[in-house]
């Protein structure tokens, strides 16, 4: 479904396995190539330790890759299923307070998966994010493995996201 960039921020926003955990998205970009999140501390989601639960940061990370493919890709006319295939985060410093990361696409990742749509019928590739606190400390790194189907005709599409 395409929407627009105000709706589907505020449908992440409420979107209750994020809500609950503190998960605000502050913004996507008009063209859908970018997207900036920020974590916020709480007690719904402070540990034993006072810090940021790992949990709350990975779960951050998982939709964003996916829904900015999703949207440029049936932007461009594709019939497409989006979903992150793995992840893997590497925690290297407590989040004490608010963290925050911003994803942005490339032309040349965009055309890439593009490319391989249209020519093998599927896109898979990892890319990294980095989630850092207000001071710009590096505390967590995160690879996120993206897998992208295009849809023959025919084919009845389920919803995986």
């Amino acid at each position: 479904m395409i929407i627009s960039q105000n709706t589907l921020k505020w449908v992440m926003r409420f979107y209750p396995p994020l809500f609950f955990q503190r998960i605000w998205v502050q913004k996507f970009d008009d063209d859908f190539k970018s997207c900036s999140v920020k974590i916020s501390k709480s007690f719904l989601n402070k540990n034993y330790n006072g810090s940021i639960f790992g949990g709350t940061i990975y779960a951050a990370t998982d939709p964003f890759y996916a829904l900015l493919f999703d949207q440029l890709m049936q932007r461009k006319g594709f019939k497409i299923r989006v979903w992150l295939k793995s992840a893997s985060i590497q925690y290297l410093k407590p989040g004490h307070a608010h963290l925050y990361f911003k994803i942005k696409l490339t032309n040349e990742m965009v055309a890439e998966a593009e490319e391989a749509l249209k020519t093998v019928g599927k896109f898979v590739k990892a890319y990294p994010m980095e989630i850092t606190n207000k001071k710009g400390e590096l505390c967590a790194t995160v690879m996120n493995e993206i897998y992208i189907r295009n849809l023959h005709q025919g084919e009845v599409p389920t919803v995986a996201y």
